[in-house]
């Protein structure tokens, strides 16, 4: 039953595959250095973590954030995934793939077990070559080299196909396995072995010994002699072993596994058959769903279809693991899937015995689609409405928001620095401030959603209408500030966009009250389910996955946030800045009584919002003049810790710790200091370290100013005025999703505009394009006609 394939202790190993396997191998021969094996390791592109992996196994896990803590894992492969499309032959590019992922998780400490087809598909290609070669010589011998007739091969049969590639696939298996310093060892079972209580613990101490050794076990039925399954087989209380999907299962009860993970052909378990127009991947598939599931046919190749999954995947949970069944052939994911797996992101469609007590991300998703879609209906006078009404409930409503944000600052005591702590802390004044920006957002919505922008004639009859519409479903990302909240809401409210709202959970008290008091104000008209508030388990990542759902991603947060996002959400556009490193360019024009106050309020007022200043660029003329002493007197009562830049530093006996990078934000109170020539030096240096966020410039030289302005390719440009001023509330947007530096659709502080898109509108009278053809009887005029005023009141 158990052969040992495992080679360790010698100096070197060489492997040469037979010659059939030759052309669908990587390389004719294998042979491993103990020194080469150091560098094999460094070729993985996945990360190598350590993470604890104490666990007592008794119930499977709830949530998927959970499966990093799988200590005991079995992977089953699918005939599907270890096959070739023809089914003669190996994948072996995507094997390779999986036996990486496989030893990086066993490197990490885990107990790996693989449950794997393929013998047949291996052995057949071996068959099919022996049987061509074997005709070809003996119509050589009878037709004395004359053209040799087509040859037919017959049909093969299964079991001695499993018996001639079973060796040869073992042998592969562990010639890969080989490159990770990791030895495998090869089972093959049959339903008595788990039936006869003698077999089954040997199987049990066998596979126990071989995880205590540290070896990967490599499991598969014995097609070679396996009778056929027969149906409705199953004993009493246990699944019966009929083909790789309930061996898996099997095993990974019998083990007492943490972790199984099925691997096919299609993404997961579909509520209609994959393929069709309706179908939807099901995320989590709670025991008893089944009944709400249409079973498609069963995968091209193996014993097994979806419906055979499903039951082993419910017998293995039941028995106390947890399934993911997952795409194993895709080649966008086939790299990483066993590996995003056990990380907890959402791959495939995980088994869980627990039901969430509110709605999925999907369906609040789906309820914010058509949330928003009724709110783009209503009329403005409506929308303001739900907006005055939040702003009433924020002050009315105000010594139940403190509590709740007094909670999640005694809860983020000693595990957050000062400046987050101080984004995470409300008040009153704070509440006010909030109350006055919705009121302005209101009074600004009256003329949003459905004004037309540009009219044409395009002939008789025929009118072209551009008018502003909602983007559709915003997901809206923020960390530590609450007051975001209802800002983000009312904006959402006033565009007629749906929204998804995803905070950090050091201010969930906060937000949760926030929400509520939302939905509360939007209930005034039976659309509560515009705004969601995702609270599920959910990562970031994962959220950023939701294409069909989401139409626009804007993140609020630390530069790390926004640029992780920006890498995640590869199919949804994301609004935002990754980083706010604002400049101040001091001319030697400048007026001494203004510099010292607005480099104080630029720096030091909240140092750790994204327009806070982060470099002084200082003429050098202003060296050694009381302009110059002035500015650092006052940053050293401020506490600010100065660093030098490098031509700063060079006008220096003893400088301040010159800076390790000009490109830095530093969101606390530290600044750069740098010395520039002129006003066109400083432009090249905003241009070279700045993150076109908001810069700013000092002097008294009105050309000079207007040079600047002019020149310096930022959102926002300023003349002697504060960094700080770089805000919707304080631009009279009313609030801001955000800060955007990208250079199309919205640029600078965001607000009701920048969450407008627009559509076109085509009134006719029976008007065909054929009537404008040369010989046609109608011509385009292509007339700009008068837009209807817009109401600024």
């Amino acid at each position: 039953m158990l052969s040992r394939v495992c080679r360790s202790g010698s100096p070197s190993f060489t492997y040469r595959l037979l010659p059939w396997v030759q052309s669908t191998t990587l390389s004719r021969s294998c042979r491993v250095q103990p020194s080469a094996i150091r560098h094999v390791r460094s070729w993985s592109n996945i990360p190598f973590i350590t993470v604890p992996l104490s666990r007592t196994h008794g119930k499977s896990f709830a949530h998927r954030s959970e499966l990093k803590h799988a200590k005991r894992i079995v992977v089953k492969l699918g005939s599907a995934v270890v096959t070739r499309g023809d089914e003669c032959g190996l994948a072996l590019g995507r094997l390779a793939s999986i036996v990486e992922q496989v030893s990086v998780l066993q490197n990490q400490g885990r107990e790996m077990m693989l449950v794997t087809s393929g013998a047949v598909a291996f052995g057949k290609q071996r068959l099919r070559h022996e049987i061509l070669l074997s005709q070809s010589v003996r119509q050589a011998l009878h037709s004395g080299q004359n053209q040799l007739k087509e040859m037919a091969i017959p049909v093969l049969e299964a079991r001695a196909c499993a018996a001639a590639g079973q060796s040869g696939l073992m042998a592969l298996y562990e010639a890969m396995f080989t490159q990770y310093s990791i030895c495998a060892a090869q089972i093959l079972v049959t339903n008595l072995d788990f039936h006869d209580e003698q077999k089954r613990r040997n199987l049990n101490g066998t596979l126990h010994e071989l995880l205590r050794m540290n070896i990967v076990p490599i499991v598969n039925t014995n097609d070679a002699v396996v009778p056929p399954a027969e149906p409705n087989s199953d004993l009493q209380g246990v699944i019966s072993v009929k083909d790789n999907d309930s061996l898996a299962a099997r095993l990974a009860v019998e083990m007492k596994t943490d972790l199984l993970i099925v691997l096919s052909d299609v993404e997961g378990l579909f509520d209609n058959p994959p393929g069709s127009d309706d179908a939807k991947l099901i995320d989590i598939f709670y025991p008893g769903d089944q009944q709400s599931v249409t079973f498609g046919t069963k995968s091209r190749v193996g014993m097994g279809g979806m419906e055979a999954k499903v039951k082993a995947a419910l017998w293995a949970l039941q028995g106390g693991t947890s399934v993911v069944i997952a795409n194993g052939t895709h080649p966008k994911v086939s790299g990483h899937v066993i590996t995003d797996i056990v990380e907890g992101k959402k791959v495939g469609t995980f088994f869980s015995e627990v039901k969430p007590a509110g709605p999925t991300v999907e369906q609040q998703g789906e309820m914010a689609r058509s949330g928003g879609r009724m709110l783009a209906t209503l009329e403005p006078e409506q929308r303001a409405e739900i907006i005055h009404h939040l702003a009433d409930l924020l002050t009315d409503q105000r010594d139940e928001i403190l509590l709740a944000n007094k909670k999640d600052l005694e809860e983020a005591e000693g595990r957050l620095a000062a400046p987050l702590l101080k984004r995470l802390s409300l008040s009153t004044s704070k509440l006010n401030s909030l109350a006055i920006g919705l009121r302005q957002i209101a009074a600004s919505s009256q003329d949003s959603v459905g004004r037309v922008l540009r009219r044409t004639r395009i002939a008789k009859d025929l009118e072209l209408e551009q008018v502003t519409v909602p983007i559709g479903v915003l997901l809206v990302i923020f960390e530590s500030r609450p007051d975001c909240l209802p800002q983000v809401a009312a904006l959402a409210i006033a565009s007629g966009n749906g929204l998804l709202l995803k905070g950090g959970k050091e201010a969930s008290h906060s937000n949760r009250i926030l929400h509520l008091l939302t939905q509360e104000a939007l209930s005034i008209h039976g659309i509560k389910e515009a705004v969601q508030l995702v609270n599920t388990r959910e990562e970031v990542e994962d959220l950023c996955r939701l294409d069909k759902m989401i139409d626009l991603i804007i993140p609020r947060g630390s530069s790390q946030l926004v640029r992780n996002i920006q890498k995640a959400a590869k199919g949804i556009p994301v609004m935002g800045h990754s980083e706010g490193i604002c400049h101040m360019y001091v001319d030697s024009e400048a007026s001494v009584d203004k510099v010292t106050r607005l480099v104080r309020d630029s720096k030091c007022e909240y140092p750790a919002a994204c327009n806070a200043l982060e470099t002084l660029l200082i003429h050098r003329d202003l060296l050694r003049t009381p302009l110059f002493d002035q500015i650092i007197d006052m940053l050293r009562v401020e506490q600010v810790k100065i660093h030098a830049g490098p031509k700063f530093a060079s006008y220096l006996t003893f400088s301040p710790s010159e800076v390790k990078s000009l490109r830095t934000e530093y969101g606390d109170l530290e600044l750069c200091i740098e010395v520039v020539d002129s006003v066109q030096e400083a432009i090249d240096h905003i241009h070279k370290y700045g993150s076109s966020h908001t810069d700013v410039i000092v002097t008294e030289n009105e050309k000079t100013a207007e040079f600047f302005l002019q020149h310096v390719d930022s959102a926002c440009v300023f003349w002697n005025a504060s960094t700080r001023f770089s805000d919707g509330y304080r631009f009279g947007l009313g609030a801001e999703v955000g800060i955007s530096t990208s250079r199309i659709h919205a640029r600078g502080p965001v607000g009701l505009e920048g969450l407008l898109t627009t559509k076109w509108l085509l009134r006719g009278q029976d008007h065909v394009v054929s009537d404008f053809s040369e010989h046609g009887s109608l011509k385009y005029l292509h007339e700009n006609l008068p837009v209807p005023q817009r109401n600024t009141n």
